[in-house]
């Protein structure tokens, strides 16, 4: 560019008019210096390359940020843009690449060069929720697995069934019965409990076992689970916990957004298949304010198995309308304290024009359906709301900071129809749950190399199963929880990590007086009468601990191990609706106190990661459902449990282009039915998921275009006999093997457009889901999906 030469003052002062006084002379003179000062800051002029390891990139954005002003790169990576501030900062942004930020003052560069790298599925310096606090995956002394955002587009390509996406993602995981309902799905052989940015989800006083499904993923910026018995968060987390972490607004700009389409269906049989996708983000940063707002909306066809026949229709993702809508608004009125409000509202209801035909599991002949009025509301989620206040304040006294937050949940869960077994026939029930809770937590240096954190949490939740007539079938539960909690952890010598903490649970349950429905069989004869059950208070208390320690010295070798302990009020409400005996006194309603040990370690070695991670979790009383084919009830089993095994992951990135991963997982369980200290009895496959084998691969041939192939193999789990009739008893039917592979590709044809291709059971395996082949149940014996397609376009802006 072409600069104005240098111009003393006073010569200035010799082109004004001679009558002009020397004082006045001077001020104009200085006036003319600074507009061309100013003049010559406008005009500067900043430019410079974009590249990769692989070489330029097109259509890049630099970003003056907090401007609209951008500039897009060329074929050659090359870019130029004007800028008219003393100081400011550029952002590099190339979608399926991690940006890059960089500060300048005026005339300190006129050229900047970028190198940028491909977003990749290797876990890095994330944060993790493992205590209550951000903190590195390298400083965590247990098995943690974090999904980050590319990893939950990635799958969502291919679909988006959460439940479905942690079991192709998570080792230790069940497998998904591709329902609305995740029944089944344990996590190491034990409850997990769900929330969004730490809100539960889950309802442990009568779980439905549908919370898997509580958001839609398009809103989540990542997902933590922790896994193995943890206490941090409080009741339900027996097995660990799954947490949700929502978008929040990153960049600086006023507006930016992203619109997606997709359009979905089944390849094994078109027709009635069709569906479609449609999502809007906006979001963006207005001074001290930020905001992200979003909508989805999906409505799924017709769900074909691999022969192209209808999937049976009990709680099936075919035909089901889906909508989110999230509002998250933050105002940081300095760099120490920043005040939050997230709202998320998520429904998904199966809306059939089919009734259900029964399965035959001795024959293997599917369920399926036939055209027809569907019996009963629609099942699914009616509605679940989450509302969260928050507010962090860093540097207060002595390097403290707080983090408190205020929440609302309600949600209303609707099941399936149950023909003829309440009195008077037919009856369909549904959960409603409401839980407001308050927490707040400090966060103290003790030294340099220490911290103590500490806190407490309040939770009132109510919940209730009635009948959706209205008849009570499992009465209202008033649960009231106070926890106070506190946890250190240490650095020792820059590389040994040490961490300790103690929960104390204060649990009281209030029940009504109420009376039980009379369950009738098939044919109208009673299996459980009707009487009235005096209520009263179910009060708990338990003190719980944990520790680990974790040595990160050498990269090649990083141990740790740890103990936990987790705490879970039994399923209160399966016993109530359920009762035999006139007072809730009389029930067994004892909480469930897990102990987990955990032991492995982390290898890294440039480009590779291996995790190999051995557990094992005893509880003195179990949770277990057992369901008795001779009532057609499901009744809780309290005998002591131990359950055990080992999960391993791999990443390895042998090139830039190649991302490769391998995990394997394997568990098993027994029960101690004599209480002997002889745990004697397999636990069933309800609980114990068969032995799980995942794999990908992640190539990018050219820029801007991405292939990847997923695997995932369930193995078989054969550890009960028949019976006379060539059934097995309930939750105990063997698991035979199945594989899967998932096929996705993407394209970035212009600088703010992505194609996305994804096939869903690429060679279109013929099979049942594992919860299908344990179950047993004719309404649930339904086959696989097979192999179905996920076209969609992607607009940034």
């Amino acid at each position: 560019m072409d600069y104005l030469p240098a111009v003393r003052q006073d010569n200035f002062a010799e082109i004004l008019q001679p009558n002009m006084t020397t004082s006045f002379k001077a001020i104009v003179a200085g006036f003319f210096l600074c507009l061309i000062t100013l003049a010559a800051v406008a005009q500067q002029t900043i430019s410079g390359t974009v590249r990769s390891s692989e070489g330029p990139l097109r259509h890049a954005t630099v970003r003056v940020n907090g401007t609209k002003d951008a500039a897009f790169t060329d074929k050659d990576g090359k870019y130029s843009l004007s800028i008219n501030r003393d100081t400011f900062s550029l952002t590099v942004s190339l979608m399926g690449y991690t940006s890059q930020t960089k500060s300048f003052a005026a005339g300190q560069a006129t050229t900047a060069d970028w190198s940028l790298e491909q977003a990749s599925r290797a876990l890095g310096e994330v944060i993790v929720s493992a205590s209550r606090k951000p903190e590195s995956l390298d400083n965590v002394p247990s098995s943690v697995t974090v999904l980050s955002r590319k990893t939950l587009e990635d799958n969502l390509a291919v679909t988006s069934d959460i439940t479905q996406i942690l079991a192709n993602e998570v080792p230790g995981l069940a497998p998904s019965a591709q329902t609305n309902s995740n029944v089944g799905q344990s996590l190491r052989g034990r409850s997990v409990l769900i929330m969004i940015d730490g809100i539960p989800q889950s309802t442990p006083l009568r779980n439905g076992e549908v919370d898997l499904r509580s958001i839609d993923p398009a809103v989540l910026e990542r997902i933590d689970v922790i896994k193995g018995a943890t206490a941090i968060y409080g009741n339900g987390a027996s097995g660990g916990l799954i947490n949700y972490i929502t978008l929040t607004p990153k960049d600086n700009t006023p507006i930016a957004g992203k619109t997606s389409v997709n359009l979905t269906g089944s390849l094994a049989g078109l027709k009635g298949s069709v569906g479609g996708r449609i999502g809007q983000l906006l979001h963006g940063k207005l001074g001290k304010f930020d905001y992200a707002v979003s909508g989805v909306y999906e409505r799924t066809g017709e769900w074909k198995d691999a022969k192209g026949k209808l999937i049976g229709t009990n709680y099936s993702l075919g035909e089901t309308d889906s909508y989110n809508g999230f509002v998250k608004l933050g105002y940081a009125p300095n760099r120490r304290q920043r005040i939050q409000l997230m709202y998320n509202y998520y429904s998904s209801q199966q809306n059939s024009n089919y009734t259900l035909v029964n399965g035959n599991y001795l024959t293997g002949q599917p369920a399926t359906g036939v055209l027809g009025k569907q019996t009963g509301k629609p099942t699914g989620i009616n509605g679940n709301h989450n509302l969260q206040l928050s507010w962090r304040a860093d540097s207060l006294i002595g390097g403290t900071s707080l983090q408190t937050d205020a929440y609302y949940e309600s949600r209303d869960d609707v099941f399936y129809v149950s023909l003829g077994r309440f009195e008077g026939g037919d009856g369909q029930s549904h959960t409603l749950s409401k839980k407001k809770g308050f927490r707040f937590m400090f966060n103290s240096p003790l030294t340099s190399q220490g911290s103590l954190s500490y806190g407490a949490d309040f939770v009132n939740d109510i919940t209730s199963q009635p009948l959706v007539d209205g008849r009570i079938w499992v009465p209202e539960m008033n649960m009231f929880n106070v926890a106070p909690f506190a946890e250190a952890q240490w650095k020792l010598l820059d590389d040994l990590i040490l961490k300790g903490g103690v929960r104390m649970e204060r649990v009281k349950i209030s029940v009504a007086d109420y009376t039980t429905l009379r369950i009738t069989n098939a044919n109208g004869q009673t299996i459980t009468p009707s009487f009235a059950v005096k209520g009263g208070d179910l009060t708990y208390t338990s003190t719980l601990f944990n520790v680990g320690v974790r040595y990160n010295r050498f990269p090649a070798f990083q141990p740790y191990a740890s103990f936990s302990q987790g705490f879970s009020v039994a399923d209160v409400g399966l016993a109530l609706r359920d009762a035999k005996v006139d007072n809730i006194s009389k029930i067994n309603t004892e909480a469930v106190l897990v102990n987990n040990y955990e032991l492995g370690f982390v290898s890294k070695a440039q480009q590779f990661r291996f995790e190999l991670t051995g557990f094992v979790s005893t509880s003195k009383l179990g949770a277990e459902m057992i369901y008795d084919a001779a009532t057609d009830l499901f009744n809780v089993s309290r005998t002591p449990e131990r359950i055990y095994g080992f999960e391993a992951t791999a990443h390895y990135q042998p090139v830039s282009k190649l991302d490769l991963n391998l995990s394997f997982s394997y568990a098993e369980g027994k029960a101690d039915t004599g209480r002997t200290g002889d745990y004697n009895m397999f636990l069933n496959n309800r609980r114990i998921a068969a032995p799980k084998i995942g794999s990908s691969i992640f190539y990018r041939p050219l820029s801007g275009l991405e292939l990847q192939v997923h695997y995932n193999g369930i193995l078989k789990r054969d550890r009960f006999d028949k019976l006379p009739s060539g059934l097995y008893k309930g939750n105990e039917g063997v698991v035979n093997a199945y594989h899967l592979f998932n096929f996705n590709a993407s394209y970035r044809v212009a600088r703010n457009t992505l194609l996305t291709l994804g096939i869903e059971n690429l060679f279109n395996a013929d099979y049942f889901p594992a919860r299908s082949q344990w179950f047993m149940i004719p309404g649930f014996y339904a086959k696989g999906r097979g192999t179905a397609f996920n076209v969609g376009i992607t607009v940034n802006y």
